[in-house]
């Protein structure tokens, strides 16, 4: 699994950080997305694909 952003359309939303908080972080400066695991653990794909579904800026991409 390789998680990527789109920052440019990410809205800052949080829900990414609160349902997988260990793949990703928001930017202190900015406030946007941060991958902090682009290739998480298999254990963790229900929780990033949850956070790509609850993204309202469908800024994140999981292939």
């Amino acid at each position: 699994m390789l998680v990527t952003v789109d920052r440019g359309r990410c809205c800052s939303s949080g829900q990414c950080v609160l349902t997988a908080p260990t793949v990703f972080d928001q930017s202190d400066e900015d406030g946007l997305v941060e991958v902090l695991q682009p290739t998480p653990p298999a254990y963790l794909a229900p929780d990033v694909r949850l956070a790509a579904t609850l993204c309202p800026g469908r800024a994140i991409t999981v292939t």
